[in-house]
């Protein structure tokens, strides 16, 4: 890959997932402005404008940087010798600086400070499987997708996302870079520092399960 494509790559990653969070943050917001106290109404808001989203951007992005927008993506495709180490880290480095600028972004449209931290309280056995069950259905969509029908992958992450915030117990982060960013709002869909790290690490234990079944699964069988 030459240093303009890589360039481009990392661009892409960065600005699909800054679109990502001010999607993520500001239909919360929004949402739960309207919702008028429903937070059943605003989850739903949030869960359309997010599966939608997800969508677009994989649909724009997708061909100069693959439209990882996850780290967890990123390590699925390290592990199976996708990207390099190298390349992958930046890819990194660039969801994360991505997920910031987005929450600030959807800060600034909603009048909100800035700079926050969140309150939101979101730890416990139950949010953790439920980090676990989000990140290894959504690799399980793109890796499945990926080998039977590559076209359908921007489908299957929206409408898998769609589906888990409502089926899991912690709304489905499913995104290291996502739930970093969520630690710096206070507003609806925020998550409290101390608590992500355990989601974090969920998350990543995950996609290495997840991947590990699917080089088992895609193994050629040999011929007795």
């Amino acid at each position: 890959m030459t240093d303009q494509c890589l360039r481009r790559a990392l661009f892409a990653e960065w600005l699909g997932t800054a679109f990502l969070l001010a999607t993520v943050v500001g239909s919360g917001i929004m949402g739960d402005r309207l919702a008028g106290g429903n937070e059943a109404i605003a989850l739903l808001a949030n869960t359309l404008s997010t599966g939608a989203i997800l969508v677009v951007l994989i649909l724009i992005f997708g061909v100069f940087s693959g439209a990882h927008f996850n780290p967890a993506v990123t390590l699925s495709c390290l592990l199976m010798k996708k990207i390099t180490w190298g390349r992958g880290l930046g890819y990194v480095l660039a969801q994360v600086a991505g997920a910031v600028c987005g929450v600030l972004a959807a800060h600034l449209m909603f009048g909100e400070p800035l700079l926050m931290s969140s309150t939101t309280v979101r730890t416990g056995v139950g949010q953790w499987a439920g980090e676990f069950i989000a990140t290894f259905g959504l690799l399980a969509a793109i890796l499945g997708c990926l080998r039977s029908r590559p076209e359908a992958v921007p489908y299957a992450v929206g409408l898998f996302i769609t589906s888990a915030y409502w089926f899991t117990s912690s709304t489905s982060f499913a995104n290291p870079a996502v739930t970093i960013g969520r630690t710096l709002t206070d507003t609806f869909t925020g998550i409290q520092p101390v608590d992500a790290p355990a989601f974090i690490g969920v998350q990543l234990v995950a996609a290495v399960c997840v991947t590990g079944v699917f080089l088992w699964l895609n193994q050629t069988p040999q011929a007795d």
